[in-house]
């Protein structure tokens, strides 16, 4: 008997639905993989300005040193309305990605990178900021450094 039509023409309806199920699960499965940001403890966030998270999943620790991804979203638009880095446009942003490096020995931290977002949760137009990676800070009582020094350090 000659072929005519489409091979689909033969599969049960069943198996054409479930081949296409899953054609579109391994489509969406192919997605770029997006941070589970953690809300820091109440204690250091400020209500009404800013809501600071952490990626659980970026912190790697290496003897006294913890390296981790912190995200802030700002509630309203931060930065100056004058010229942007470049020279030209406005530097403003909604939230903003850092890498911190804690000496959990010494009390102390340093950046290692960070970008600045036009948009909320780390989206929208990015702008990477300029870090001094030798530049290490104290880890100031009750500041946003201190709850993440806490997180990742003062446990036994």
């Amino acid at each position: 008997m000659p072929f005519s039509g489409s091979p689909f023409h033969r599969l049960p309806v069943t198996c054409f639905l479930g081949f296409m199920s899953l054609i579109t699960l391994l489509a969406l499965s192919c997605g770029t993989a997006y941070a589970e940001w953690v809300a820091l403890e109440k204690q250091y966030q400020s209500p009404g300005l800013r809501t600071v998270y952490i990626d659980s999943a970026t912190i790697r620790r290496e003897g006294n040193q913890v390296t981790l991804w912190q995200l802030i979203d700002y509630k309203s638009m931060q930065g100056n309305v004058g010229m942007g880095p470049a020279g030209f446009g406005p530097h403003r942003f909604f939230s903003t990605m850092t890498q911190k490096q804690l000496d959990c020995a010494n009390k102390r931290l340093r950046l290692l990178a960070f970008t600045e977002f036009s948009s909320h949760m780390g989206t929208g137009e990015p702008n990477d900021g300029y870090v001094d990676q030798d530049n290490w800070l104290p880890v100031e009582p009750e500041s946003l450094n201190q709850g993440l020094w806490e997180l990742v350090c003062d446990k036994p």
